[in-house]
């Protein structure tokens, strides 16, 4: 089974991975947006690692739909003393950001991947990640956040993601960037209506271009409360199921906000298949 390469660490995708959200604007869809409280924001990172995370994805820019961007000094203010410090705690830490002035300065405070919602198509942004050895996972989203979910309109959903993150993976390649360092993102809820979804979840195994790894992350998402009628704070069960279906289905990494109860969902998961193979 491969390996990730995130900078000086190698991660073993031999079982699904768990990447724990540390979330850092003022305005998240979830509720757990803890902008400009560098020491709560720090206690939930030490308790998304200690919960079982293998990777920590810190957020200073909310894409929820509709949002407007933050500035780039707001995004770097609300990220870089958090980053500071949980980049020196031995674990993956992950920078989710679209800009490149961010991604730059982040790698240059210790962060280890880049996980970019616009798949590295800003100017400079390929070039940044590219002088690094950083992990970088590639998302897809058609459109932006201010406007991505008006009317997303697909012809083959499966197929056009596909062929996105296919052509992702080969600027990459031009760039000198090993695939060892890539994560593949089908973008649940950019861009897409609840159907899209479903129909991608269905499909997740087409979607893994030349075997790379996939990353899901649709923990309380807005297409688990269409689903079950829930609103976000009452989306556990949803997402626990969805994560262990995406590891099912073969994803190898599950970006969650729920670390310790996700983690023991896919034990169980994990038990029941290790004993069917035995």
């Amino acid at each position: 089974m491969k390996k990730l390469h995130c900078a000086s660490y190698r991660l073993s995708l031999d079982r699904p991975r768990l990447m724990g959200i540390v979330n850092l604007t003022p305005d998240s869809f979830s509720g757990d947006g803890l902008a400009g409280r560098t020491g709560a924001a720090l206690d939930h990172a030490r308790a998304q690692l200690e919960a079982g995370a293998d990777i920590l994805d810190l957020g200073a820019e909310s894409t929820k739909p509709g949002i407007q961007p933050t500035s780039l000094q707001e995004e770097l203010d609300r990220l870089l003393p958090v980053l500071e410090v949980v980049s020196t705690w031995g674990v993956p830490v992950s920078v989710d950001t679209c800009k490149p002035q961010v991604m730059a300065a982040s790698l240059a405070s210790g962060a280890s991947m880049i996980n970019d919602i616009n798949g590295l198509r800003a100017p400079g942004a390929l070039e940044v990640v590219a002088a690094s050895d950083c992990g970088i996972c590639l998302m897809h989203m058609q459109g932006e956040p201010r406007h991505m979910q008006e009317s997303p309109v697909y012809g083959d959903v499966v197929a056009e993601v596909r062929a996105f993150l296919a052509a992702r993976t080969q600027a990459c390649r031009q760039a000198g960037i090993a695939e060892e360092r890539l994560v593949l993102d089908p973008g649940f809820g950019f861009g897409k209506t609840l159907h899209h979804n479903l129909e991608l979840f269905a499909g997740l195994a087409r979607l893994a271009v030349d075997g790379l790894p996939l990353l899901v992350g649709v923990s309380r998402k807005s297409m688990l409360g269409a689903v079950t009628g829930r609103p976000v704070q009452q989306r556990l069960a949803a997402s626990l199921a969805a994560a262990v279906l995406a590891a099912a289905k073969g994803a190898r990494i599950i970006r969650v906000h729920d670390v310790a109860q996700t983690r023991d969902a896919l034990a169980v998961w994990s038990a029941i298949e290790q004993e069917q193979t035995a």
